[in-house]
């Protein structure tokens, strides 16, 4: 018996030691240090943090994730923010474990203020927001960083999603449609000349879109559901009239490159 109680103590020890600290080799760390302290390899933990007190951990820019941040507006009002991240993966079963290169959540800051995470591409936002900001952190909550900066994008909101009711029109809506705009954009590779910006327009306007491509894709302008297919080479072109008010995308939908943003007042 008291060899049979030996033999059961052994093997028990063997399990702690192979186990180590909650049995998660990825959250393993020595006695007395931190996740942050303890996963130096993966980057450089600085003395710095954001405004929310996270430390920032710097990675060299080349291989560093990446994000980029759309917001179009909701039938019912806000915004719905998308997520497109490069070399970067959500893991919301490991969080409060080790950095690891490349894996971890974001953190949404409306304003300026941090409002909650996010473990995958798609989250709403309330009317009232000025501005949206997603900001790539590590699974011990760091900030992944290149340059001493946080990973992370921002996005203006128009003031037209913030839910409030548009007052009537004094007059009648015309006819026909006001005097048109033109709008010359070219696409080459990855490159949109010139670069996306923001088009106003009024309510009623009618806006012309010629888009050259240098490989075939198909032109998109979201809340008006327009499309034109391009030919490499060929200018294409799209007219019609702005007559919905809000922040509309005009994308390519094969290389999901943003042309540029039409705002209607």
């Amino acid at each position: 018996m008291r060899r049979a109680g030996a033999l059961a103590g052994v093997l028990l020890a063997v399990v702690l030691t192979a186990t180590g600290c909650g049995g998660r080799a990825t959250t393993h760390h020595k006695p007395g240090t931190s996740h942050q302290e303890a996963t130096g390899g993966s980057g450089t933990l600085l003395a710095a943090t954001d405004e929310t007190g996270h430390r920032l951990r710097e990675v060299p820019a080349e291989g560093a994730p990446a994000v980029r941040v759309e917001a179009r507006p909701d039938t019912e009002g806000g915004w719905n923010v998308h997520l497109t991240v490069e070399r970067f993966r959500f893991t919301p079963e490991s969080v409060g474990g080790a950095a690891i290169p490349g894996r971890g959540h974001a953190r949404l800051l409306v304003d300026g203020k941090e409002t909650g995470r996010i473990y995958g591409p798609w989250h709403h936002v309330p009317p009232g927001a000025r501005s949206v900001t997603v900001r790539l952190h590590a699974d011990d909550h760091t900030v992944w960083a290149v340059a001493g900066k946080p990973v992370e994008a921002t996005v203006p909101l128009a003031p037209a999603a913030t839910g409030a009711a548009t007052p009537p029109a004094p007059t009648a809506v015309p006819t026909t449609p006001a005097p048109g705009r033109a709008v010359e954009i070219t696409v080459t590779g990855k490159s949109v000349q010139p670069p996306p910006s923001r088009i106003e327009l009024k309510k009623g306007e009618q806006i012309t879109l010629r888009v050259t491509a240098d490989r075939a894709d198909t032109l998109h302008v979201h809340g008006y559901d327009r499309e034109l297919p391009l030919t490499p080479g060929e200018p294409g072109t799209l007219t019609f009239t702005a007559d919905r008010t809000g922040l509309f995308e005009v994308e390519t939908h094969g290389s999901g490159l943003l042309l540029t943003q039409l705002v209607v007042r």
